[in-house]
């Protein structure tokens, strides 16, 4: 494969097994060559603010193994066609930062997503604790304007701090006050813990998921974003326990596998400019099913990128 021509990029899922060959997301070209690509996918293997259990820098690492699951059987389903053949994708390797200097990951981050999203229309970045969505909707803000946040997590992360301190339940809150995230146009969903405020979102907390089903929170969605650009981050720990153990602060109670699928299947009409899932923890995993959930969801949102590509272009032919 030629990893300068875009066309060789589109080469469609391949026929390697899934217990062999190198391991990048979906056995996607490694490289940094941004020559014609339509999606980078990143790892930020970052989780110093954390306030339970750590482990998520391994997270990218693990996703991108179990990826090759996934990517051996063409077709993806229930979608019925491979994304890779029509996409160009990349796995851009991991974000660059020196831990022994925890005060300039966060702009370090941040200056790396802005470079990619200059010269490429989507990124999709896997964590690593939370708190890198900060950098990263900073970023994606400075492309698109503020952006509405559609968030699915067990935990608002909107939790107020006097201080500039950024941690994986803060990083929302600052965001929010900084002008970043359109709370008004912003859906939490899945929230299983207490916070005395909403911050302006609208909050979908877990019963209300489980009582009016996933289709209703699609509806939901849609009534809230509108047309704003949309910052779609997917917090491992939105979903159960019994379907996502390995992360850092699980709640019972959660999403299952097929509800979190489900929700991003059903968001073709609205306008997601970019994307991270994070928390995957595997040192607390169990037969990689995190990871898998995670890989799963992550290559459901591929699709879901085709799908609204293919929407816009034939809006644009009718």
């Amino acid at each position: 494969m030629s990893l300068t021509d875009p066309q060789q990029l589109k080469s469609g899922m391949g026929a390697v097994p899934t217990y062999s060959g190198f391991l990048s997301l979906f056995r996607r070209a490694a490289t940094r060559s941004l020559n014609g690509v339509d999606i980078v996918s990143w790892g930020i293997p970052y989780d110093l603010a954390v306030t339970n259990r750590p482990g998520a820098r391994f997270g990218p690492r693990a996703i991108r193994e179990i990826s090759s699951n996934l990517a051996w059987e063409g077709a993806a389903w229930p979608w019925g066609f491979d994304p890779f053949e029509s996409l160009a994708m990349i796995d851009y390797g991991d974000c660059e930062f020196d831990p022994g200097k925890p005060e300039s990951v966060i702009a370090a981050i941040e200056e790396q997503a802005a470079s990619i999203i200059s010269e490429v229309p989507f990124l999709i970045s896997m964590g690593g604790d939370h708190s890198v969505s900060y950098p990263l909707i900073k970023a994606h803000a400075a492309k698109h304007g503020p952006v509405a946040l559609v968030q699915i997590d067990a935990h608002s992360d909107t939790w107020a701090e006097d201080e500039k301190r950024i941690d994986h339940g803060t990083m929302f809150y600052h965001a929010i006050n900084e002008g970043f995230i359109d709370s008004a146009h912003s859906v939490q969903i899945g929230i299983r813990t207490l916070n005395s405020s909403d911050h302006g979102c609208t909050v979908l907390d877990a019963n209300w998921v489980h009582s009016n089903g996933i289709m209703a929170v699609v509806d939901k969605v849609r009534e809230v974003v509108k047309d704003k650009p949309v910052y779609l981050s997917f917090d491992i720990d939105g979903l159960d326990p019994a379907f996502a153990p390995g992360t850092g602060t699980p709640v019972s109670g959660g999403l299952s596998t097929w509800q979190g699928q489900t929700l991003i299947r059903n968001l073709v009409d609205i306008d997601v400019v970019g994307m991270d899932l994070v928390e995957v923890a595997p040192a607390y995993d169990h037969s990689g099913i995190t990871a898998l959930a995670a890989a799963s969801l992550l290559l459901d949102f591929i699709c879901l990128r085709k799908a609204r590509l293919d929407l816009l272009a034939n809006a644009k032919d009718a």
